[in-house]
């Protein structure tokens, strides 16, 4: 159960991530250029899981007492994922800027 999240959130970090790869179409692209979106995607999913294991860590499932347990336990599925969206996206935005700085296009 400790992966369920980011499993679920999988299909929607690859949206993300094909998305980085395709645009802007504007940037130079070569091979440099290339292995660092390669690097940044890595990057960002190995953050997106440590973020996500590291949350469903922390939760802090509600005890149960005389009646059951209570509610609450969605939340150890919800807060990683949220943590491994947020981290996912984090480090596509700062490799967005960078590649923008290296790779934009010069005026003539």
């Amino acid at each position: 159960m400790r992966y369920l999240a980011i499993m679920l959130l999988a299909p929607w970090l690859v949206v993300l991530g094909w998305a980085y790869w395709a645009y802007p179409k504007s940037l130079l692209t070569n091979m440099t250029r290339r292995g660092f979106d390669v690097l940044a995607l890595l990057a960002a999913t190995v953050a997106a899981i440590q973020a996500a294991v590291l949350a469903f860590d922390a939760v802090e499932l509600p005890a149960a007492d005389q009646f059951g347990p209570k509610s609450g336990a969605i939340w150890q599925q919800v807060v990683p994922a949220l943590y491994g969206y947020g981290a996912f996206v984090a480090v596509l935005v700062v490799a967005l800027v960078i590649r923008q700085m290296v790779w934009k296009r010069r005026a003539p």
